[in-house]
């Protein structure tokens, strides 16, 4: 009841908005009675108008790993950063791949950008290619047409620093449109395998892009 149209607290329940509620809950009764609901961070108060686009994406993402009654303290973090990232200006397409990245990471689906799988090689250099099938990355040398998604050695620099800063601080990081399109093929395949579907806001991404 608390979602109806003409609920006080519809506005506070958009998608990827972080609230505080208060509920009373019985017992043996799967349903509670929201009492309360108080806004904490909102994707509505995001400096840039097109981040809104990306929250119905992000939010089906985390709704897919996101296991139910199953409180998973590191998805909201994330999640959170998000939501201030973008009120802070984070410009969108980064962080669109940075948000990817680490949730793909946090569930163990990302494989480790260090090495080549086959012959240890470093992949800053000369840039991977990276399977989703076989979940790993191989080196120029050892990987090619058929094994993967091709990284250059830019997309591979990017990874490694994204690992390593907040979302809000990603306009630091260095970017290029080629880079953007490397990492989203990737992790486009890399979803769509795990998960053996295509999310619909993936297609709704791609139309609002074309």
């Amino acid at each position: 009841g608390a979602r109806r149209t003409r609920s006080r607290f519809l506005g506070a329940l958009e998608p990827f908005t972080s609230v505080r509620v208060s509920y009373y809950e019985r017992e043996h009764r799967d349903l509670v009675r929201v009492s309360d609901v108080e806004t904490v961070r909102s994707p509505l108060a995001a400096r840039d108008p097109e981040s809104l686009n990306y929250v119905g994406y992000f939010a089906e993402l985390m709704d897919e790993w996101a296991q139910e009654a199953d409180p998973n303290e590191r998805l909201y973090r994330l999640g959170a950063s998000m939501v201030e990232a973008m009120a802070l200006g984070a410009p969108i397409a980064r962080l669109a791949r940075y948000f990817e990245y680490w949730l793909l990471r946090l569930q163990g689906v990302y494989p480790p950008a260090i090495a080549c799988h086959e012959c240890a090689a470093g992949l800053e250099d000369d840039g991977a290619w990276i399977s989703a099938r076989e979940g790993m990355f191989l080196c120029a040398r050892c990987g090619g047409p058929g094994k993967g998604v091709r990284l250059s050695s830019l997309s591979i620099r990017f990874l490694h620093e994204a690992s390593r800063i907040r979302p809000a601080d990603l306009e630091a990081i260095s970017w290029s449109i080629q880079i953007g399109r490397e990492l989203e093929a990737a992790h486009s395949l890399l979803i769509t395998t795990h998960l053996a579907k295509e999310l619909r806001s993936m297609r709704v991404m791609r139309e609002l892009q074309n």
